[in-house]
């Protein structure tokens, strides 16, 4: 059993919670067509701080890890061709 420190997670915390306060910065910001790829980027480093702190995924066995990535890919396909309908849509 892995037994993270509260001094680990309660940065893992603050890092959420200034993530947090970019996420809502972000938000003002015009960037253009950026704007979708910065709050994925965002997104997705919260996402992994949280499945590898508060989840334990890094010190899983090779099969939940193996799952859990082939999840990702396939939701990152999917993802993609929502993109690719919303680009040539009306063309």
């Amino acid at each position: 059993m892995h037994i993270a420190s509260y001094g680990r997670l309660m940065a893992v915390l603050a890092a959420l919670l200034v993530l947090t306060g970019v996420t809502v910065a972000a938000s003002y910001v015009d960037l253009g067509p950026l704007n979708v790829w910065v709050a994925l980027m965002i997104a997705s480093t919260k996402a992994s701080l949280v499945l590898l702190f508060f989840m334990h995924i890094g010190v899983e066995g090779r099969l939940v890890v193996a799952s859990f990535l082939s999840t990702v890919f396939f939701l990152a396909i999917m993802i993609g061709f929502t993109f690719w309908d919303v680009a040539f849509r009306g063309q």
